[in-house]
């Protein structure tokens, strides 16, 4: 094919063999001067495996040297998997935004709190708005979701048009704003769409994913269960589906809101602020949601995954300054368990079992439902749109092969389950794998953004599971030992007799003197020779001990 000649293309950086970190760009020209719109800017979050680690972003290495190829960013909806990572990155990307009002509210909130409110060109669009970004004519089409303005897009170039859907589901009773507007997606697929980059989150889950609405009926059933006791509400301050849910529940049964966590502070805030959500109930401070009588308060709060500064466990812990929760008193998890996040979140309902607190969860009552596609709703969508490529997206990969497995039984011709990386040819003549990019992670550590495969991390994770060793001894010019060596460890266990650390001291401070007096006196004087040697000696040991892992091991030569 000629290098000149136009191309559409997809390429996943986030998003494409994980739930959440989402990151899709679209790209038309020649390969010499292709131009690129992103997709969706997300996060993801880290776990014990990162440890010091909170934010997870997707690795931007491809646009350095193109950023002037890359003329904007276009969020589909304001969940953090989709635009968590547009604050923190911006700055390496420097291009205009583009989003409908309710995710354009949360934007502003971010790139405020980074420094950033006026560096940002941004554009508010309306939610049916169609717009263009150089080469490419966009339209967003308001889907349903759990949060709200969620927004797939139709992407045309003059090669043709692809859908991407984002997040979705079909709720036919959705209580933030508008069911699916399935006549306009039929239109959608009757005027011809080359591909569609679909969500793959629910594929083995048969059905349908079920109505907000009736999470609110079982809701107010339940809070209404609990008359003269507090009770605690946990989901994720996200979804603002159900957090109206919450506020219509606690006023039907004449309790007043009060909220608990930042996190849902702000949503509720930009859900207001937008006219999404009204004034009703009146949502109470904590000073204030502590003199009322307890069968007359309900806590909205974070935390449903056992996050450790989370409210709900602070709150089950007891050692939130404001909120506290008896004997008798109850707490309902709204919400899923995320896999990876059961063990915080079994520790934290054993905190709240232990004190007397009775725990609600999805699994013995109707009070959670999810946002995202089960199989007969992607079987609908393919039904209305008709794409002639499937790109399945937003999973691991056993969803997205199981999810190209299904599209082929539902007669789309061609198929393509995609890596992150993957620069794949949508037209013409497509799916085509064309080229791979750098991909992968970015951790946020403190205030610094670095490459997951940064040094000081590989070794924060050593640590972490194999412990720390460190000698220093200090050596004069003559070649001889004037003090130490000094061994400090760290990550180790006493032992049953309490003398395992005391014992292993000993060992090591051997090893140094043996090992440094083994060395030639010429070499005694290399300070960097003599660390290396006595290291070596000492990760020696640590490999000859049954059942010990292997620390990281810092040795420090002081010439005197």
């Amino acid at each position: 094919m000629s290098k000149n000649r136009d191309e559409f293309v997809f390429l996943p950086l986030g998003g494409s063999g994980e739930i959440g970190m989402n990151l899709n760009v679209f790209g038309f020209g020649p390969p010499s001067h292709r131009k690129y719109i992103i997709v969706d800017l997300g996060v993801t979050f880290g776990d014990l495996t990162t440890p010091g680690i909170d934010i997870i972003m997707p690795d931007i290495e491809f646009f350095k040297g193109i950023e002037k190829d890359l003329l904007g960013i276009v969020l589909t909806h304001a969940h953090e998997d989709h635009m968590g990572a547009l604050a923190r990155l911006w700055p390496e990307l420097r291009c205009p935004v583009w989003a409908t009002p309710f995710t354009m509210y949360l934007v502003k909130d971010r790139l405020d709190e980074a420094g950033l409110t006026g560096d940002v060109k941004l554009h508010e669009v309306g939610l049916e708005a169609t717009f263009s970004i150089g080469p490419f004519d966009l339209r967003f089409i308001p889907l349903t979701h759990s949060i709200p303005e969620p927004s797939a897009l139709t992407i045309t170039t003059k090669l043709g048009t692809v859908f991407h859907t984002g997040d979705w589901k079909i709720d036919p009773n959705p209580l933030v704003g508008e069911s699916i507007n399935i006549k306009a997606l039929e239109q959608i697929g009757d005027d011809g769409v080359i591909a569609m980059t679909c969500d793959s989150t629910n594929v083995f889950t048969p059905g349908e994913a079920g109505s907000e609405l009736g999470v609110r009926e079982e809701l107010t059933k339940l809070i209404g269960e609990f008359e003269g006791k507090k009770i605690a509400v946990a989901s994720f301050a996200s979804n603002v589906a159900r957090l109206s849910s919450v506020l219509h529940a606690a006023n039907e049964n004449d309790r007043s809101v009060c909220l608990v966590g930042r996190s849902m502070h702000r949503m509720v805030g930009a859900a207001r602020a937008v006219g999404i959500i009204g004034n009703q109930p009146v949502l109470l401070d904590e000073n204030e949601a502590s003199q009322m009588p307890d069968g007359n308060i309900l806590y909205l709060c974070t935390g449903s995954q056992g996050e450790s500064r989370a409210a709900l466990s602070r709150i089950a812990a007891g050692e939130h300054r404001n909120v506290s929760l008896n004997q008798g008193d109850a707490v309902i998890f709204s919400s899923k368990i995320i896999p990876g996040n059961e063990k915080t979140i079994f520790a934290l309902q054993n905190q709240l079992a232990e004190r007397g607190i009775e725990i609600v969860t999805e699994k013995s009552r109707d009070i959670h439902v999810s946002g995202h596609p089960c199989r007969d709703e992607l079987t609908r969508m393919y039904g209305w749109i008709k794409p002639k490529i499937a790109i399945p997206v937003h999973g691991e990969r056993r969803h997205l092969i199981e999810h190209a497995r299904l599209a082929a039984e539902l007669g789309v011709p061609r198929t393509h389950a995609p890596d992150n990386g993957q620069m794949i040819r949508l037209a013409p003549h497509g799916p085509k794998v064309i080229d791979i990019v750098p991909s992968g992670r970015l951790h946020q550590d403190g205030e610094m953004i670095v490459s997951a495969n940064d040094e000081g991390l590989r070794q924060r994770r050593k640590m972490s599971f194999a412990g720390h060793v460190s000698v220093s001894l200090a050596v004069n010019k003559s070649g001889k030992i004037v003090g130490g060596p000094d061994p400090r460890i760290s990550g180790f266990p006493e032992g049953r007799d309490g003398q395992g650390v005391e014992n292993m001291l000993d060992d090591i401070a051997d090893i140094v003197e043996r090992k440094f007096d083994s060395l030639h006196p010429s070499v005694r004087k290399d300070e960097d020779k003599v660390e290396a040697d006595i290291a070596s000696a000492i990760r020696k040991y640590y490999r000859h001990q049954p059942g010990f892992k292997r620390p990281v091991v810092e040795v420090t030569v002081l010439a005197v």
